[in-house]
């Protein structure tokens, strides 16, 4: 049966753009599309139902399948920082001048509605031979363009920056231009390159861009950190465990965490891994347990106690993670309610009787 025509489409100047004409190119599985439009008016997207969500500039949702489409627009820099740009979304506006305002030439390239590739920039020369090079000057007006470089050779480890592309940053960083990024959009491109294939890059480029100290000051260990990553990406641990270990060896680490603002069990896998690391040596006497799993607070955290585990494994491969479960199961099987009837007369040996059963326990 043939698909009916798409009304809320249907005569409109749409082309998929960006990422997913990229990714389709380089044949990895389509994931969410982006559209622009051209030569239309937020009041005719209205009218075609589209759902607007606001912002500096005019996006619409797509009525049925909620996908993006943008008006196309021209940018012109009004400011300091990401969020120094005034828009212009005219209906004048052309594909090729929505595609200039992009920031690497393998994201600006569209497809039109038939599957014809329009790429002004030569974005497919550069795919093919896996370079990430800037659209144009441009580039250097909008910091978080950095963190995105840093993130895409993150997700792309068999792509290289060009080396114009690595100067224009390094300059940006010389101008000043990253201390305007403000600490929720660093952590949003931070987390997404930890959670990439190869999370080392991404700090590799931050490093030789000299963005790192800028935007990560407190960052110490980077080049062990970078190894324990890729070994994390590979063993596929959660973001939490691989923040915590990104920052294992940095003594401010929680200043760290403040200044990226980051998630509370990112925070407090960091704050604990290394306290882990070091009870393990202990971990041949019933104390030496004990310790190790009251400081990671195993009793009411279980699972978070076996997420630590995971990023230790990483640090420590010959780790019995198993062995460690069932410590940890052995000491939440001690009847506390009935240890502390028992000493109803005398509260004060409460917890010493506590401490010598979860010993016992222990003791296996």
């Amino acid at each position: 049966m043939t698909a009916l025509p798409d009304p809320a489409v249907q005569g409109l100047q749409a082309y998929v753009v960006g990422g997913a004409v990229r990714d389709q190119m380089l044949g990895l599985p389509a994931g969410d599309r982006d559209w622009v439009v051209v030569g239309s008016t937020p009041e005719e997207m209205s009218r075609r139902g589209f759902v607007p969500v606001g912002g500096d500039f005019p996006v619409f949702l797509h009525p049925r399948t909620k996908e993006e489409y943008a008006l196309a627009r021209t940018e012109r820099k009004s400011g300091r920082g990401y969020q120094g740009f005034t828009f212009y979304t005219g209906a004048d506006v052309t594909l090729e001048q929505d595609l200039l305002r992009r920031d690497l030439t393998v994201n600006a390239m569209a497809l039109t509605p038939d599957g014809a590739l329009v790429d002004p920039l030569d974005g497919a020369s550069d795919l093919k031979a896996r370079v990430f090079r800037h659209v144009g000057e441009a580039f250097s007006e909008d910091p978080v363009r950095i963190l995105r470089l840093a993130r895409f050779a993150a997700r792309f480890g068999d792509f290289t920056v060009a080396d114009e592309t690595m100067a224009l940053c390094r300059g940006m960083v010389e101008d000043g231009e990253v201390d305007a990024l403000v600490p929720e959009r660093v952590w949003k491109e931070v987390a997404r390159g930890l959670m990439s294939e190869t999370p080392s890059r991404m700090f590799d480029v931050l490093a030789q861009s000299g963005a790192l100290p800028r935007v990560m000051p407190q960052l110490a260990g980077r080049e062990q950190a970078c190894v324990d990553l890729d070994r994390a990406a590979r063993a596929a641990l959660e973001l939490p465990g691989r923040y915590a270990l990104l920052c294992r060896l940095t003594p401010e680490r929680d200043a760290l965490g403040k200044r990226l603002r980051v998630p509370t069990e990112c925070a407090d896998q960091a704050r604990l891994l290394p306290g882990l690391l070091d009870g393990l040596s202990g971990a041949a006497t019933p104390e030496g347990r004990l310790a190790v799993l009251e400081r990671c607070d195993a009793l009411r955290k279980p699972e978070r106690f076996i997420a630590l585990l995971r990023a230790a494994a990483v640090v420590e491969p010959g780790l019995d993670s198993g062995a460690w479960r069932g410590w940890m199961e052995a000491m939440r099987g001690v009847d506390a309610g009935a240890i502390a009837s028992a000493c109803a007369g005398d509260p004060a040996k409460i917890k010493p009787a506590l401490r010598q059963a979860r010993l016992k326990a222990l003791d296996v």
